[in-house]
């Protein structure tokens, strides 16, 4: 399983109108593509900001191509992240996720490789 990290900076004031933007575009799109095996979203209030961390689980990388396009490594944006954003990091950040919680794990034994 590889675990895909991303990070977003919104005001503190715009924090949870940008957490139903995200469940109406990011969320809802990394759910509906075949691989994707879950996705969990955090989000911090600091300094006056929403600072978030979303990070989705696939089963390869050639899953997240199907979301992403084929450089994996460049962070996904929609159009109207500009209205929330303060800063658009470029990449995101890939690792092999070595232990889990049960909920992954059932998943896991569920999928036949």
């Amino acid at each position: 399983m590889i675990a895909r990290i991303w990070r977003g900076f919104t005001t503190e004031g715009k924090g949870d109108e940008y957490y139903e933007f995200l469940q109406r575009t990011g969320l809802k799109d990394y759910r509906a593509t075949p691989g994707n095996l879950g996705v969990t979203v955090l989000r911090r209030r600091r300094d006056g900001k929403a600072e978030f961390i979303l990070i989705s689980y696939w089963d390869s990388l050639d899953s997240i191509r199907k979301f992403a396009g084929s450089d994996v490594e460049k962070a996904y944006y929609y159009p109207e992240d500009k209205d929330y954003l303060l800063e658009f990091e470029p990449k995101v950040a890939h690792y092999d996720v070595l232990e889990g919680e049960s909920e992954f794990e059932n998943l896991m034994s569920q999928i036949s490789l």
